[in-house]
This record gives C-alpha cells, sequence and structure tokens, in this order.
C-alpha cells in the first residue's frame, strides 16, 4: 500500500508543479489554490508511505516521478524543447528509479 500512496504523491506533485506554473506567481486564484490543495495531498501521501519504506527511497522515488512527469508535461503540454540530452538526462533518472525501487525490500 506503501507504493501505491508514494506514486499518487508523485504524480501529484507533477499536478503541482504544472499549475504552480500556469499560476503565473501565484497571480491565477484557481491554478493557485490547485497548486497548494496538491502540494498538501503530496506531502500528506508522501509523509504517510515513509512510514514503512525508507527514507532515502521514497523521497528519491517522489521527486524522480515529479521530475520526469513534470519534463513531460512541458514538453507535451507547453511546448518545451525535447533535446536529445534532455531525453537522455530523463532516461538516466528513470534509471536511477528502477535501480532504487530494485534495491529497497
Amino acid at each position: 500500500m506503501a507504493w501505491i500512496l508514494l506514486i499518487i504523491a508523485g504524480l501529484l506533485e507533477i499536478v503541482w508543479a504544472f499549475t504552480m506554473k500556469l499560476s503565473q506567481g501565484f497571480t491565477r486564484p484557481t491554478a493557485s489554490a490547485i497548486t497548494l490543495l496538491a502540494m498538501l495531498a503530496s506531502f500528506g501521501l508522501l509523509a504517510v508511505s515513509m512510514k514503512t519504506l525508507p527514507l532515502g527511497t521514497a523521497y528519491t522515488i517522489w521527486t524522480g516521478i515529479g521530475a520526469i512527469g513534470t519534463f513531460l508535461a512541458g514538453i507535451v503540454a507547453l511546448s518545451e524543447p525535447a533535446s536529445t540530452v534532455r531525453i537522455v538526462a530523463a532516461v538516466l533518472i528513470i534509471s536511477g528509479l528502477i535501480l532504487m525501487k530494485m534495491s529497497t525490500p
């Protein structure tokens, strides 16, 4: 169950990072509210997952999901560049996440 909560927390990190961009410095009320709610939910689920998962694993997976997800959201929704170097960097992050998961009992 902790892994499921951690994945949901990571997905909510993508939501809050994306809506923070859309909030334009917290000047748009709807995007700002979604950002804050998603942050609270994400942190809360991360905290619950840390009750049973190791700190280093939980935090690394959480930030990794957020990093890759926001990277993809930027490319797909905001037309940010998808250069070869950026894609290689994303693949390395994903590789690290897989290794972290495999090394955790």
